[in-house]
């Protein structure tokens, strides 16, 4: 019983921080149509930007919501900058063209934004463990756990309720669904596709600059980060189906549980046990759980 409890909130915890990356691909697929390789390396600079601001102004004694804030206005300004310099300069060129060359560009960003990390924040590591150890832990079934995780769940819950929200009830998500179905007909009503477009790419570098600025006093941030956490969100997303904002809520759980199981039962099968799950629904489901909708709603 223990064990069970520990692999439902250990998975929880780890799914919650996925979820927060890989949203933000699958809502940038969903509307440009471009798979990202460089989604990594904006969740990197959101926690090197984050884990800087809480080294360099955050001391102990001050309130721990200050820890907080430090880190969502690092993400937030990765997110302001960097949205829409890359999708204006860059991305925007390969709208309509082969996908082989948006794959080359997003994965030529990639190596650019590795590089530009190490040259502006260098490669020894930095930890900002203090937002995480000040808030103690919390016993449940005899286990303490860090409160600071329950930041990450809470982070998870506002940010899915809230795409929810925004797609479904807001006047520019309706404008996201019509680009989706058909770019041509949103242009011909009125809508302003270009930047429904650079809003959306927008949002989705803020989100993975956010799961990286949370992230960050839980981990060694180091370079290297940026490729561990693209392919953990591309198996999510491919399991949820590319697009989809249900499928990334249910790929983020389903990868969080393998991964919370595997550490606890097989410590050795840790990855293997994520690939596992993603071949095991490409197998019987080629298009992801919810690969279906991904054309129609993000």
């Amino acid at each position: 019983m223990q064990t069970t409890s520990a692999i439902l909130i250990d998975g929880l915890v780890y799914a919650s921080w996925i979820f927060l990356v890989s949203v933000g691909l699958t809502l940038i697929f969903g509307v440009l149509r471009i798979l990202n390789l460089a989604h990594g390396s904006l969740y990197a600079i959101g926690a090197y930007m984050g884990a800087w601001l809480v080294v360099r102004f955050f001391q102990p004694g001050m309130p721990l919501w200050l820890s907080i804030v430090l880190l969502l206005f690092g993400a937030l300004l990765v997110g302001a900058v960097m949205g829409p310099l890359v999708e204006r300069l860059l991305l925007r060129r390969t709208y309509g063209r082969d996908e082989v060359l948006q794959l080359l560009v997003t994965y030529a960003l990639f190596l650019i934004l590795g590089d530009l990390t190490k040259l502006i924040w260098g490669v020894n590591p930095y930890y900002a463990y203090l937002p995480y150890s000040l808030m103690g832990n919390v016993t449940i079934g005899k286990i303490p756990y860090p409160r600071y995780d329950g930041v990450l769940i809470v982070a998870a819950i506002v940010v899915g309720l809230g795409l929810w929200a925004i797609v479904n009830r807001t006047r520019f998500g309706k404008f996201m669904v019509a680009v989706i179905r058909d770019r041509e007909i949103s242009t011909t009503l009125g809508i302003n596709v270009p930047l429904v477009c650079t809003a959306a790419f927008t949002i989705g570098t803020t989100l993975a600059a956010i799961g990286g600025a949370l992230t960050a006093p839980t981990i060694s941030v180091v370079p290297g980060i940026d490729v561990t956490v693209i392919v953990l969100s591309f198996a999510v997303v491919v399991i949820g189906g590319l697009g989809s904002l249900e499928g990334a809520a249910l790929g983020s759980i389903i990868v969080g549980l393998a991964r919370a199981s595997a550490v606890h039962l097989f410590p050795d099968l840790d990855l293997v046990a994520i690939y596992l799950v993603m071949a095991v629904v490409l197998i019987f489901k080629p298009q992801g759980l919810f690969g279906r909708v991904e054309a129609k709603r993000i």
